[in-house]
C-alpha cells in the first residue's frame, strides 16, 4: 500500500475508481497515516467537509471529515453535530440510520459545479478504525451524518448523481456532460 501522498490529488467524475468498491484497509502503517493527512490538506485546499480515498485515486476504505462547530452545529451535541479537528475514518460501517429522508442540496469535489438534492437519512451511527488504529463507534446527525453517508457512498462506487432527485438529475445533465467530454479531451 506504498503511495507517495504529495503525488495525491481530487480526481473528478468520470474517473474509473470513482464507481470502483473500495477495499478494507488492511492496516493502519505510517503510508495511511501519511496519506490520510494528504487528503485532510487536499479537502482544506477544495474548501470541502469531507473527502474519500477513491477522489484522490486510491481504492481504499478510508475518509476524512471535517463539519466545523458553528451557531447552528454544537460540539457538545448528542448525536455529534460537529467535528474538532478532521477526523480520519478507515474501513468505516454505517448503522442504525434514521428512519426519516431529509432532503438537502449536496456538492461533491469530485463533481465539480454539480449540485442536486439528495435524500438522507438525518442520524446515522458509524464504527470505524481511527488514524491511531483503534475502533470508535459514535452517532452523527445533521450535516455531519450526511457527510459521512456521502462519503461511504464513495467507498461502495456510489455518487451524488446516483441519489439525486430526478429533478435535480435532470437539472445537472448538461454539466454532467461537460464533465464526460472534458475527461475526453485530457
Amino acid at each position: 500500500m506504498s503511495v507517495d501522498p504529495k503525488t495525491l490529488s481530487i480526481v473528478h467524475y468520470p474517473a474509473e475508481v470513482l464507481r470502483q468498491k473500495a477495499k478494507e484497509v488492511p492496516d493502519v502503517t505510517a503510508d495511511v497515516r501519511r496519506v490520510a493527512e494528504r487528503m485532510i490538506e487536499l479537502m482544506f485546499e477544495a474548501e470541502g467537509i469531507g473527502l474519500a480515498a477513491p477522489q484522490v485515486g486510491l481504492p481504499w476504505r478510508m475518509f476524512v471529515a471535517h463539519v466545523p462547530e458553528n451557531e447552528d452545529r454544537s460540539l457538545g451535541a448528542d448525536p455529534l453535530e460537529a467535528t474538532g479537528e478532521p477526523m480520519v475514518c478507515i474501513n468505516p460501517r454505517l448503522s442504525q440510520p434514521e428512519r426519516d429522508l431529509v432532503p438537502l442540496d449536496e456538492g461533491c469535489l469530485s463533481l465539480p459545479e454539480i449540485v442536486g438534492e439528495v435524500r438522507r437519512p438525518s442520524r446515522i451511527t458509524m464504527t470505524a478504525l481511527g488514524i491511531d488504529g483503534r475502533e470508535f463507534t459514535v452517532r452523527a446527525a445533521g450535516l455531519l451524518a450526511r457527510c459521512w453517508q456521502h462519503e461511504n457512498d464513495h467507498l461502495d462506487g456510489v455518487l451524488i448523481i446516483d441519489r439525486m432527485t430526478p429533478p435535480s438529475r435532470l437539472r445537472n445533465r448538461n454539466a454532467l456532460k461537460a464533465l464526460e467530454q472534458r475527461a475526453v479531451f485530457h
